[in-house]
């Protein structure tokens, strides 16, 4: 067995109910699937978890992400955490040796026995989908929770003993201020999560928010309104304890989400589930998405497995450059030059040369990254590392 730093991603579609702005493949009103679903992911994991336990050893991360994961009952989520347990031989293993193991929480549904449950399973980090916590931006996205439960939320994960929190927040929401934006800020580190993503809202194709702003039903901040939140958030987290580590996630030291860097480091990922990406040996697949497709398809041991079409290595130099960007480290000249034989200097002179007249780039020598001017307008030092 060689050993290989890889990371397992698990995909749960069900949600209660649709976030507005949500263009991630979840679904609402398929409570009749759960079970089924649940047993064809087991076997997936059963199938796919050992082939690779076997070629590279555990994975370092857990992510356990949708839709929404805890709206499943008890007996499911145990019954997942059974096959996780027992693909991964966890009994026996010092905790300490565990992988991180981050499940994604609603405060709308979740309470002491489903983390206490998540807790004894092994699960190590949560991460808590707030947004925001003023109820009447939260019935606006389409959020199911209240700012009290999001609070209690986090009540709870302490009582059950988790030390490795995280919480979201979107600022850009249909009807916020500058000043509500720093209330949620405010209200957020009050309650002392150990890890904070935040981020600007987008209207994604297909969503009720895009289809609200073709009709002209939809009434967003201002560009210069959402500009001075991106500076306030960007002033506030890190007086506060929480150090940038990428674009759009905050943390205190030590808890930045492994399993999150190890997207943006090139480090392959196993994908279970209906829509799950996979990323091994720099190639990209994906599951089938539709929920009794995948269900069939694994009752009946066909490929649910698409792959995508391969990366050319024009492709692959671009994604690892601007993937690696994305976090305050930046991309590392070696690792670039071991992985595509040629310097980065070679490739992306050009680009380097300009991003760095403009401010928006700083080449340390061993590697380049975005400044704070750079992190504010990603998307312009992204476009120009296309080649």
């Amino acid at each position: 067995m060689r050993k290989q730093r890889w990371g397992l991603y698990i995909h749960i579609p069900f949600c209660r109910q649709k976030c507005f702005y949500c263009d991630f493949p979840s679904f609402a009103g398929r409570e009749r699937y759960e079970a089924d679903y649940t047993d064809a992911l087991c076997r997936e994991l059963a199938e796919q978890g050992v082939l690779y336990r076997e070629k590279w050893g555990r994975p370092q991360t857990i992510y356990m992400g949708g839709g929404t994961p805890s709206v499943l009952d008890v007996a499911l989520l145990e019954q997942i955490l059974q096959a996780i347990s027992e693909t991964f031989a966890w009994k026996g293993i010092d905790e300490a040796e565990r992988p991180e193991f981050t499940v994604e929480c609603n405060p709308g549904t979740i309470d002491e026995a489903k983390l206490a449950l998540l807790r004894a399973g092994g699960v190590n980090r949560l991460s808590f989908g707030v947004q925001t916590f003023d109820d009447a931006l939260l019935k606006r996205i389409g959020r199911i929770h209240t700012g009290a439960q999001a609070r209690e939320a986090m009540e709870l994960a302490r009582a059950a003993g988790f030390r490795n929190v995280s919480m979201d927040l979107i600022y850009g929401l249909p009807g916020e201020t500058q000043a509500m934006l720093v209330h949620d800020l405010e209200t957020m580190v009050s309650l002392q999560p150990e890890h904070i993503s935040i981020y600007g809202l987008q209207l994604e194709e297909g969503t009720a928010f895009a289809r609200m702003q073709e009709i002209g039903k939809l009434s967003l901040p201002d560009d210069d309104t959402v500009e001075a939140m991106y500076d306030a958030m960007t002033s506030f987290l890190p007086q506060h304890g929480y150090a940038r580590y990428e674009i759009s996630n905050f943390a205190k030291p030590g808890f930045e989400s492994r399993h999150n860097l190890s997207y943006w480091q090139d480090v392959p990922y196993l994908g279970l589930g209906a829509a799950a990406h996979s990323y091994l040996k720099g190639q990209r697949y994906e599951n089938v998405r539709d929920i009794p497709a995948y269900i069939e398809g694994i009752r009946l041991g066909r490929s649910i497995r698409r792959e995508e079409e391969p990366a050319t290595r024009r492709i692959a130099m671009e994604e690892f450059a601007f993937l690696a960007l994305r976090t305050a480290e930046g991309i590392d000249k070696q690792r670039f030059a071991e992985k595509f034989g040629v310097t980065l200097e070679e490739i992306y002179h050009e680009a380097i040369a300009k991003l760095k007249g403009q401010g928006l780039l700083e080449d340390t020598g061993d590697s380049v990254h975005l400044t704070e001017l750079g992190m504010k307008y990603g998307n312009a030092a992204f476009e120009a590392f296309l080649l």
